[in-house]
């Protein structure tokens, strides 16, 4: 039974094996599969050249074209008023900002301006003994003076013996000298220099002042001023008078600017040239972070395509009967994204986004997702 078992099982792996060897031999005559070749589809765009306005972006912070810090050149006690010197207080041109009690000074002025008044008495009876013909002048002179308002200018010398008469008496250094004590005396009061609006308070009222001391800010909200640092290869492309977009960083609101002026020089350390910019809206305020967009010029005969499209050998791709090819094309202006290019022909059929692996020779199939018109 045992040699049985064994004849059927050898019989069996014959046959299987036989079975196998056939298999084996029938899979190597079989044809090898060819590998599908994979055509990448490429989005292009037809070139049409057109006229290219060059947008230099930049930003800045907005700060008052007018400021004035205000300091105390006398020393006393702030007086109070009816207007609270707070920030954010407004105060119309001409105004009084501060006011320092002046009681004391205001007296020194009077006695100064009563010895010029008593000066000029006392030689009345001379002038109209030895110089008749002025003597007039003096005394009309006198008439007007008045001690509660400025001290008028004295009247015009015609002769030297005059003059000499006048001075030798010290009434011109005495005049002077009231002069110099009542230009003092305006400085108890500060008044506003122009319609604004107070940023900074320093002091309170009652508080004692000290010459020296600063008091506050003081700035003009009708017109504001953005200082932009521009690279120094546009330099030649900013404009005095040129119209600025604005925009602030939400992209919500836009403002019409105008370029005020440039700086003359080039920053050394940064290779950057500075232009200011003026912008007037009652909605803005000091400080506001805003980005500009400046109109440089406009370029003839030029496109605008993404930078990442340009090697670094100044080439782009083409499509050229399903094949991309490389050109040669003149850059004019980068910016962060784009970058204006000229002497690529009207027709050409070029890559409008990048393909990882591009290179000459591959080929693609042409997918146009929209063709650019002259008036776009």
């Amino acid at each position: 039974m045992r040699k049985i078992i064994l004849s059927v099982l050898g019989i069996l792996l014959i046959v299987f094996s036989f079975l196998f060897a056939k298999k084996l031999i029938a899979n190597k005559n079989k044809p090898k599969p060819v590998k599908e070749k994979i055509v990448k589809t490429v989005f292009v765009d037809t070139v049409l050249n057109r006229t290219v306005q060059i947008i230099i972006p930049a930003n800045g912070s907005l700060v008052a074209k007018q400021r004035v810090e205000l300091y105390a050149e006398v020393q006393g006690v702030f007086k109070s008023s009816n207007i609270l010197f707070k920030p954010g207080q407004k105060y119309q041109k001409g105004q009084t900002l501060i006011k320092i009690d002046a009681a004391e000074y205001y007296a020194t002025v009077q006695a100064s301006k009563s010895n010029l008044y008593n000066a000029i008495a006392a030689i009345m009876p001379d002038l109209r003994m030895d110089f008749p013909d002025v003597f007039r002048k003096w005394q009309t002179y006198l008439n007007t003076f008045d001690l509660s308002k400025t001290t008028p200018e004295l009247p015009k010398m015609t002769s030297d013996k005059e003059n000499y008469f006048i001075t030798g008496r010290g009434i011109v250094s005495n005049y002077y000298n009231v002069k110099n004590l009542e230009q003092r005396l305006s400085k108890y009061n500060i008044s506003a220099p122009f319609s604004g609006i107070l940023t900074e308070a320093l002091v309170t009222e009652g508080s004692l002042v000290r010459s020296g001391q600063k008091l506050g800010e003081f700035i003009n909200t009708s017109v504001y001023e953005m200082e932009v640092a521009v690279s120094r290869s546009y330099a030649r492309l900013l404009k005095v008078g040129e119209s600025v977009k604005l925009t602030n960083l939400d992209k919500t609101e836009s403002y019409t600017g105008k370029v005020s002026r440039v700086n003359g020089s080039i920053d050394a350390n940064t290779q950057t040239i500075t232009a200011y910019i003026d912008v007037k809206d009652d909605a803005l305020k000091e400080g506001m972070y805003l980005e500009a967009s400046l109109n440089a010029k406009e370029e003839q005969n030029a496109i605008e395509i993404d930078r990442n499209l340009l090697s670094e050998n100044d080439e782009i791709f083409i499509v050229r009967d399903s094949v991309l090819d490389v050109i040669s094309a003149k850059p004019v202006y980068f910016s962060d994204t784009k970058v204006v290019l000229k002497n690529v022909a009207n027709g050409t059929v070029i890559l409008k986004k990048t393909v990882p692996g591009a290179y000459a020779g591959m080929l693609v199939k042409p997918f146009k997702e929209s063709i650019k018109k002259a008036d776009k």
